[in-house]
């Protein structure tokens, strides 16, 4: 029997092993070590750094693969802000002198900023230049971005969610939440929203339908896919981490945890020689194409 069916397929069965094998990582803020834990695929625990922070919350990565951390005022640092976190470990201050909660990165390498106590949205460049995005949500939490481009903010004391448009134009999405906190995208456009004071997690569709995804949570508060559709679930109370698949199943991921803010560690891009190899295989396949009508 054959290994592979011919060239392009030995090729495609490269490229497809080399741009799977690398797993990614979730990145969890604990609330109760002020620590930031790294866990493998299979589960697998380590710290990745202890920098005593007071309420680290929302995580984000850039797509350098630095790992950002929100942090509000408390008896270590007297104001909030926003940390810088290498892939080696190394913590630098990004932003500070308000209260921050959630992160969302948009395609630009723009960084978006919940400050908390200010009832606004920040935004700050690559280069570190801060700037006022919108105003007049009350305790914005979670942020995530649609594929269109408009930012979500889930309003904790407003027990909502707005949508605003990369040019500022705020619009209500949902409202009757209590105290939202984590959202995030599916890869449909599908927006789930973490509300604790239900123990739910609620999807609303592109087109406006809402329906609750999962029920008798114990204060949900951050959410993360990973590349897979697997949404994972930062369970306060409980100190757990849940997994849900696509359909709904839930599974328990990691415990002990007291976990807050979740980030997955971006999937790499393919390897150079992979672009080549994908090259050789559209031209060995065009060739083939060819010989065949001639």
């Amino acid at each position: 029997m054959k290994a592979c069916g011919g060239l392009a397929a030995c090729l495609g069965a490269v490229i497809l092993v080399s741009s799977n094998a690398c797993g990614q990582n979730l990145f969890v803020s604990s609330d109760w070590g002020n620590d930031i834990l790294e866990f493998s695929p299979s589960g697998a625990q380590t710290t990745f750094v202890n920098w005593w922070s007071q309420w680290s919350s929302g995580l984000a990565f850039d797509k350098d693969g630095n790992l950002y951390t929100a942090f509000a005022p408390g008896w270590v640092y007297t104001t909030g802000g926003v940390v810088k976190i290498t892939p080696g470990g190394v913590v630098s201050t990004f932003a500070s002198g308000f209260w921050a909660a959630g992160l969302a990165f948009d395609k630009s390498g723009n960084l978006f900023v919940s400050d908390f106590g200010g009832d606004a949205v920040d935004k700050i460049t690559p280069a570190g230049t801060l700037s006022t995005f919108t105003t007049g949500i009350a305790a914005p939490q979670g942020l995530a971005f649609d594929s269109a481009g408009n930012l979500y903010v889930a309003s904790y004391y407003g027990g909502s969610i707005t949508k605003v448009t990369p040019s500022g134009v705020q619009s209500t999405v949902t409202t009757g939440l209590a105290y939202p906190v984590g959202l995030a995208f599916d890869k449909d456009d599908d927006l789930f929203a973490a509300d604790p004071g239900h123990g739910t997690i609620l999807k609303i569709t592109p087109s406006g339908a809402q329906s609750a995804f999962a029920s008798g949570l114990s204060a949900p508060q951050f959410l993360a896919f990973d590349s897979m559709g697997n949404l994972f679930e930062a369970d306060a109370n409980s100190g757990n981490i849940y997994e849900f698949t696509p359909g709904g199943a839930r599974s328990t991921f990691a415990t002990g945890v007291g976990p807050i803010g979740l980030a997955f560690q971006p999937v790499p891009e393919p390897a150079s020689w992979a672009m080549v190899a994908m090259g050789f295989v559209a031209l060995f396949g065009s060739l083939r194409l060819r010989r065949r009508s001639s």
